[in-house]
């Protein structure tokens, strides 16, 4: 496992957010809008939001976030998420059936457009975890 990061969802104030965090603790911010990317099928009603952001600092990511939620919506306690970087399509696997014991699946590992293997999961007391390996 490489590493595993905080992911916020902010209700359509991820822009807003991510600049206030940037503006903290320095570092690039990646920004990635819907309009206009492969996501945009999947939240039609999301005109202008962000559907994946990430802030890095001294080339280590610190802290992502996003506008889009599940179907439940977001509250305050189910907006974070734990966002681990996997180190092989193994690892992703092993955690994803680990994390998942007694818990439910939300996303099944799948391929996906940004060249990766991605799956999520909400384990047996709620925490919901994405897990994401990127291929050579």
């Amino acid at each position: 496992m490489n590493s595993i990061n905080p992911y916020i969802g902010f209700n359509g104030k991820c822009r807003e957010a991510m600049t206030f965090y940037k503006e903290c603790f320095g570092g690039d911010l990646d920004l990635q809008e819907l309009d206009g990317s492969p996501m945009e099928q999947f939240w039609p009603a999301g005109k202008g939001q962000i559907f994946h952001s990430g802030l890095t600092l001294k080339g280590q990511l610190l802290v992502m976030g996003s506008d889009m939620s599940g179907p439940e919506g977001q509250t305050h306690g189910n907006n974070i998420q734990l966002a681990i970087s996997c180190s092989s399509e193994t690892e992703i696997h092993t955690l994803f059936e680990k994390l998942g014991k007694g818990g439910k699946v939300l996303a099944p590992v799948t391929d996906t457009f940004w060249n990766a293997l991605f799956g999520s999961v909400q384990d047996q007391f709620g925490i919901n975890w994405m897990l994401n390996y990127y291929k050579s």
